[in-house]
């Protein structure tokens, strides 16, 4: 039975009537919030839920699928082949087995004929037959093996002497009877005169070859020297490597002070005095006198330029009156003097006379003393008497010039023999071989470096300078032992020195690939990423659709 309420005059409940109501009414309040909070639960829609977006059309697949490959078809046939094309290195096409063989000796034997002609008009047909026979014979017992100078006799009437031959040869000897077995070189001529008693006739042939390898004694060291210090393997050399260490350690000094073969030389005679005088000389009819005579003998091989000049006031670096050796590499003042440099791009020899009273002591003392000296590779110093005379007469430049030819001939690396012509030849082979030795050291080198060098450019002008040091030096081997072997060789030693230090060529031995990375990969970064990143995104999305594709059928 309900409880009746009053109201109150305001028309509201009473306040102990109202408490009492709500008391009765009251909910536990674990559970009206666990109510409450399923009430949320399920009116509120969750939050992590995101709507699906709508499918994409086909054309914009399409259009998407298209701005991609668009890209990569750029790149792949435009911007690939103009790189691969910007650069590539050239590489010209070289006969590298042929320029090993000519480094290793095997292109051309290293070795040549000198032709000796042997005159005896006293012997018979037969006992002359028999003479160049045993001779050529013990000239074969004394040759060097593979490589070397080879002596070979010519009769004046042998049918195998063609004209050819006969341009070669570089000696003849005489055969005539006498009291007694003597030889007479001649000094104006390459020519040998050997006496002769009857009796001495069976020894004739052994001492022929013993004088003869004599003759030519300088100039097969002088080879020896040069193939052993050449690229072809010792092996191939035999005997002439092993005599090159016998003869090498009087020959080392003679070739450090030799210059490099050169066709034109630019003499500069200079006069240099401390004071005021002298401040002339007869210089022209000096040269002309004592020198030119020398220099028109070297013609054939080398050409000469001369100038002169005259320095008043100029002191040397040594300020003393008596010289020694220590003293001499500091006596030229290069930094006062006005030496001519090289001209026209010639190799200058210097020659100096210095008017003082400096003498060069050979013990310390003013005892015994010389006044000129020999720079290697550099020229010749003289000290003059000083004089209280203006003017250097031709006769005062005598001994001068002298000394200055003959240094110029140790400068040269003229041999010292005896006959003027006989040096002259022999100078031209010897110098025939050298550059050949060097062009295809050269050759050799070149093929080792595009071997070891993959990357390495090589332009046509290498080509063609190596086959044009290749032509010439077969040549120079086909006329060994004439002048225009030397001729050739000159050639194909500069041709094959051009190809070499090609500029072009060089640039690259200093370009390493840790180069080309440091410039590629900060450009092809930034664009290759995301070519390729999308690139792999559509294949993903490509792959996405065929499987739904396939799931859906």
């Amino acid at each position: 039975m309900s409880t009746p309420t009053t109201a109150d005059p305001d028309g509201s409940l009473g306040q102990s009537t109202a408490i009492e109501h709500l008391s009765d009414r009251a909910i536990p309040a674990s559970q009206t919030a666990e109510e409450s909070t399923r009430s949320t639960a399920v009116t509120t829609p969750p939050a992590t839920a995101q709507k699906a977006p709508p499918p994409e059309k086909p054309a914009d697949i399409l259009r998407r699928t298209s701005v991609i490959l668009s890209f990569w078809a750029i790149v792949l046939c435009l911007g690939l082949p103009i790189w691969w094309h910007t650069t590539t290195i050239h590489k010209a096409t070289l006969p590298l087995a042929q320029m090993s063989d000519w480094a290793n000796g095997l292109a051309c034997p290293p070795q040549y004929p000198i032709y000796v002609q042997l005159a005896a008009p006293n012997f018979a047909p037969e006992d002359y037959a028999n003479l160049l026979r045993d001779t050529q014979a013990s000239l074969d017992t004394l040759n060097d093996g593979p490589a070397g100078v080879k002596l070979r006799l010519q009769g004046p009437d042998d049918s195998s002497s063609t004209s050819a031959i006969e341009s070669k040869v570089a000696y003849q000897v005489d055969l005539e009877l006498g009291n007694e077995l003597h030889a007479f070189p001649h000094k104006d001529k390459p020519r040998l005169s050997i006496q002769f008693p009857q009796s001495a006739a069976r020894s004739l042939p052994s001492y022929i070859a013993g004088q003869l390898q004599n003759v030519f004694r300088e100039e097969r060291d002088l080879v020896r020297y040069y193939l052993a210090h050449s690229s072809i393997p010792a092996e191939r050399l035999g005997d002439a490597a092993k005599g090159a260490v016998m003869t090498d350690s009087h020959l080392a000094k003679r070739m450090t002070r030799t210059l490099r073969y050169d066709p034109t030389f630019h003499l500069t005679i200079s006069l240099f005095t401390s004071g005021s005088k002298p401040s002339a000389w007869d210089i022209d009819a000096a040269v002309a006198e004592h020198m030119q005579p020398v220099l028109d003998m070297l013609r054939p091989i080398h050409n000469f330029t001369i100038d002169t000049q005259i320095q008043l006031f100029a002191s040397p670096s040594v300020d003393a009156q008596v010289l020694t050796k220590e003293h001499l590499s500091q006596f030229v003042n290069a930094a006062e003097w006005p030496l001519s440099p090289s001209i026209g791009g010639a190799h200058t020899i210097n020659f100096v006379i210095f008017a003082g009273d400096q003498i060069i002591s050979t013990d310390g003392s003013a005892g015994e003393s010389w006044r000129s000296w020999l720079v290697p590779q550099w020229g010749s110093v003289y000290l003059l008497a000083p004089s209280s005379e203006d003017y250097v007469t031709a006769d005062e430049l005598k001994l001068p010039l002298q000394k200055f030819t003959s240094h110029l001939l140790s400068l040269l690396g003229v041999p010292q023999s005896s006959s003027p012509a006989l040096r002259l030849s022999t100078l031209t082979r010897v110098r025939a071989i050298d550059l050949m030795l060097r062009a295809s050291s050269s050759l050799g080198s070149l093929a080792r470096l595009t071997h070891a060098l993959p990357s390495i450019s090589i332009p046509e002008s290498v080509a063609d300078s190596v086959a044009r040091s290749i032509q010439h030096l077969e040549n120079a081997c086909a006329n060994l032992g004439t002048e225009s072997s030397l001729q050739h060789a000159q050639i194909a030693e500069a041709e094959a020195e051009r190809a070499f230090f090609e500029k072009s060529m060089v640039g690259q031995l200093y370009f390493p690939d840790e180069h080309k990375i440091a410039v590629y990969l900060p450009l092809l970064g930034p664009i290759g990423v995301p070519l390729v990143m999308g690139l792999l995104n559509e294949f993903k999305a490509w792959k996405k659709r065929r499987s739904e594709k396939l799931k859906a059928t």
